[in-house]
């Protein structure tokens, strides 16, 4: 055990590893906060859609040799979380529908043009393994990256923590929330800006692919013991953190892909906090 900490000493000497732990906590903290609203309100896939929307996006970025393709990628799928949100309440294509239609229609072209437009570097499958699960970009990070992630971050609580019982009345009942003088429309507009936002920054610590897991399965796991939607959003943001936290320590010591490590965190706390509501007679 001695040898294991010493080891974790070692590694805590660089900085990258230093700015992966920071951006790591930072972003599961975001994405486990509007976890449980789109839980709740059937949308949990739209994590799969708008990353899948931010692949291509940074495919885009790279036939246009951008130094930073954050600002391309996050207009991107900020717009395209708008488009599944109208999308979503037309009555001839369903919110799943446009979900799955923008979800495999971004990640076909985004794979197209960079077969086309193998202008990142030679090792294409590389690049696209990188990009969808994430396994070393994570410890790539320049210091201005780390402070961008945490202003966008500080940026994603405040407005949730602003927002907090709007977001609460909008989420269980959209008419009673109009009926009070709630402007519903602007809240679920809120809402996708502010998943697509998480959804750049999650980019980076577990990649495209994995992403759903690290903004639903925090939620679930907490719904297994608590029932409140305020304790159980506060648990789904502590186990997020201690699960991404755990999983970049397993993963840098043990030298495993840092995103499956993760989401593999998250299922075991899944399979815990599952147990837990079982033995308690608390799971819904």
């Amino acid at each position: 055990m001695s040898d294991l900490f010493s080891k974790l000493a070692q590694y805590l000497q660089f900085p990258f590893v230093r700015y992966a732990l920071i951006v790591g906590v930072l972003i599961a903290l975001c994405s486990s906060l509007l976890g449980v609203t789109l839980v709740l309100k059937r949308f949990s896939f739209i994590g799969d859609g708008l990353s899948h929307v931010a692949f291509g996006a940074m495919a885009i970025a790279a036939i246009l040799h951008l130094s930073n393709d954050m600002p391309l990628v996050l207009l991107i799928t900020t717009v395209s979380a708008v488009l599944l949100l109208r999308t979503g309440q037309n009555a001839k294509i369903k919110g799943d529908a446009s979900i799955a239609m923008i979800s495999v229609g971004a990640l076909a072209i985004g794979y197209l043009l960079m077969h086309i437009f193998p202008v990142t570097s030679s090792n294409l499958s590389g690049d696209v393994c990188s990009t969808l699960f994430g396994s070393t970009s994570i410890l790539t990070l320049t210091r201005g990256e780390v402070v961008l992630c945490a202003v966008l971050s500080v940026l994603v609580v405040a407005v949730f923590c602003l927002f907090y019982h709007k977001i609460f009345a909008v989420t269980f009942d959209e008419s009673f929330a109009r009926a009070t003088g709630i402007r519903a429309d602007l809240c679920n507009l809120l809402i996708a800006v502010v998943i697509a936002v998480i959804i750049v920054l999650a980019m980076n610590l577990v990649g495209s692919l994995l992403i759903s897991a690290l903004v639903i399965f925090p939620a679930l796991s907490a719904m297994r013991v608590f029932k409140s939607f305020q304790r159980v959003t506060v648990a789904s943001a502590i186990l997020s953190v201690v699960c991404a936290l755990l999983g970049l320590l397993v993963s840098i010591l043990a030298g495993t892909p840092v995103g499956s490590t993760i989401v593999a965190m998250d299922i075991a706390a899944f399979a815990l906090f599952s147990l837990i509501g079982k033995l308690s007679g608390r799971q819904a």
